[in-house]
This record gives structure tokens, C-alpha cells and sequence, in this order.
């Protein structure tokens, strides 16, 4: 598959910048893949294609604050995105890098009396760095991080990125994130209220907690041509026995497992089989068309970016030409779009 069959044109006001209110009252289009048929219905309609028995597979990662700024010695502002814990220190990715030197001090902003202290440059403008003076990354993060917002929300009357909203650090996290560790949500999981969770459970319907701390990986952008040539970023994953347990039973009852976006995927397609556990390490699978699916039956995602890897899994899942057409009818019927946007059902 080539990068230019995951394009498409999408009218920029199509593009979320907040999400509906409440959560599950954003629209679901529905794809049916073996007649091709397209339903248009509310995401609180989502029971209405769940069996007693089905497995819903969500990913607990929770959002942390994990951008924030300082200033070289010279003056210039530096972005800091705080990927994950790294032995001795941090991995970072910094913009702009290009300047940066190792041994080179950064003061933070919002925290004068520390510095980070760039100890080694890695690939496509990650570092790997140490605070000075010493400390736990959730500890600096929560008095200086904000929310890490995709480039694409928040922008202000002239399309540049604005600051994040203080209500973005409760409505870009789900309402089940229990585990810290992500620097982007999982944007299926953002449409699920307490209540409708609920619901879905006293209907007979199955929780299935995955973690994936959602990283570079998934958002990076597609650089070669030839998707076979793409290397992802390795994310963190943890599947615990229950889970597994859970697994097996739901496929040994006949029942589904229902992947609630593009991460649950990528955890569950990570697994060799559903034996044993628990289960954890890095995960960097690519799944592209052609792609043959193991422990996943029916995907709810959103809609994605033109040329993402996030797209291209959608499109393993249901067929490259139908999702170009549901996509079509979803610009057409004026959607919206991404993050904060609506929802996709795939049968």
C-alpha cells in the first residue's frame, strides 16, 4: 500500500475543536462490512449492536501534562514533550532540536530553579535528558506540564495552536483512564459516559481493561512512500490475566471482542495468542492492508487524519474502498472530525 491511497479532502471546519456535551451524544456512523450498508445513528446507541457476552475492550492509559516549555541559556523557548521514563532520565522529544547541543542546560518556565539537562540526542529530534535538580517526571509534570492537545485543536482565529483549555484536562481523557504514562488519548474511548458504561455492563456485556500508553507511535507521521517501509515508535503495553481470562471465554462462548479504537487493536494484535499472562512490553506493530486480524471482531474508532497510520489500520479492518466511501458520506454529511470528533462503528 502507498501513502498516497490513505489521502483524502477534508474541509477544515469539519475539524473538532471541542467535543459534544454530553459525551455520548456524538454521532456514529455505522459500517456494516460484509453488505457495505451505512447507518447514521448517536453514539448512545452503541448497546443496540452489543451482545450479552461481547467483550469491550478498552484502553485505561491516562493522559498526563506532558508538555511543557523552557528557555535556553540564549534565550529561545524550547518545547518539551515528555515521552516516557528512560534509564537515567527522561526521553524527550524537543522543538526546535536542530541547535541543541549534549551537556546543553534548558530552565524550565514555569519552574525556574530547574533545569533539564540534555544528556544524549536520539532519532527525529528525541533527547534523552535528566532534571537538575533530581526529580520524578509526574512530580515536575503536574506543577509545569499542560495537556498535550493535537497541533490541530485549540487554534486561534488565525490557525495557529493556542493553550490548551483548563477544561482540557478533564474532557481529553476517559472517563475510565486509570493508568498515567500517555502523551495522547485514546479518542474512541472519550465518546463513553459512567452511565453508558453502566449500562452496557448491567445488559451483560463484558469489560476488558488493556493498557497501551499512547506515544509517538501512534500519531507520527507515515515517511515513506511504501507503507512497508514505515517504521513505528514502540509503545508500552500491559495486558493482566483477568483480561486474557476474559478473552478466551468470550471466544470460547462464541461471543465478540470489540476493540474500542485503534490502540485496544494494536495491544490485542501485539499478543501472540490469549494463553496465560500477564503480558507486557513495547509494541511497535504496523497494521496495514493487507492485514489478517486474530482477536478482533468489531473496531469503534474515530475519524482519522489523511496519511496516518491510524487510518491505515481502519482501513486493514474494513477494506481500503469502503472506508474511502464511508468517509466520503461522513464529510458529506458533515461530520466531524479527529480527536474530539464523531465515531465509526465497523461490523
Amino acid at each position: 500500500m502507498r501513502l498516497q491511497d490513505l489521502q483524502y479532502e477534508l474541509p477544515p471546519e469539519l475539524i473538532a475543536q471541542r467535543p459534544v456535551d454530553p459525551r455520548d451524544a456524538a454521532r456514529l456512523l455505522v459500517l456494516h462490512r460484509d453488505t457495505g450498508q451505512i447507518e447514521h445513528r448517536r453514539f448512545s446507541h452503541i448497546g443496540q449492536y452489543l451482545n450479552p457476552g461481547d467483550a469491550l475492550v478498552l484502553n485505561n492509559t491516562r493522559v498526563i501534562p506532558a508538555r511543557f516549555y523552557c528557555r535556553r541559556h540564549t534565550g529561545g523557548r524550547i518545547e518539551v514533550l515528555f515521552l516516557h521514563a528512560a534509564e537515567g532520565g527522561w526521553r524527550v522529544l524537543l522543538k526546535p532540536s536542530a541547535r541543541l547541543s549534549q551537556g546543553e542546560r534548558l530552565r524550565c518556565e514555569r519552574k525556574a530553579d530547574v533545569e533539564i539537562v540534555l544528556t544524549g540526542r536520539q532519532e527525529r529530534g528525541e533527547w534523552t535528558v535528566r532534571p537538575d535538580p533530581p526529580l520524578g517526571w509526574s512530580e515536575l509534570l503536574e506543577q509545569v506540564g499542560q495537556t498535550p492537545l493535537p497541533p490541530y485543536i485549540g487554534l486561534d482565529t488565525a490557525g495557529r495552536p493556542g493553550e490548551p483549555d483548563a477544561q482540557d484536562r478533564e474532557r481529553y481523557q476517559t472517563v475510565y483512564a486509570a493508568a498515567p504514562g500517555a502523551v495522547a488519548a485514546p479518542t474512541a474511548g472519550l465518546h463513553f459516559t459512567h452511565e453508558l458504561l453502566a449500562d452496557l455492563l448491567r445488559s451483560g456485556v463484558r469489560r476488558v481493561d488493556v493498557t497501551l500508553h499512547v506515544g509517538l507511535g501512534t500519531f507520527a507521521p507515515i515517511e515513506a512512500e511504501d507503507l512497508a517501509q514505515h517504521r513505528m515508535h514502540a509503545e508500552w503495553f500491559e495486558v493482566h490475566t483477568q483480561a486474557l481470562d476474559t478473552l478466551r471465554s468470550t471466544r470460547a462462548t462464541g461471543r465478540r471482542i470489540v476493540a474500542i479504537g485503534t490502540t485496544s487493536v494494536r495491544v490485542l494484535e501485539s499478543l501472540p495468542n490469549l494463553d496465560g499472562g500477564p503480558v507486557s512490553g513495547w509494541t511497535d506493530i504496523f497494521i496495514y492492508p493487507p492485514y489478517q486480524f486474530r482477536h478482533v471482531d468489531r473496531l469503534i474508532t474515530n475519524f482519522h487524519l489523511p496519511g496516518s497510520t491510524l487510518l491505515a489500520l481502519v482501513m486493514a479492518f474494513a477494506g481500503p474502498e469502503l472506508v474511502r466511501r464511508a468517509y466520503a458520506e461522513a464529510i458529506a454529511r458533515r461530520y466531524r472530525f479527529y480527536s474530539y470528533g464523531d465515531a465509526m462503528l465497523v461490523l
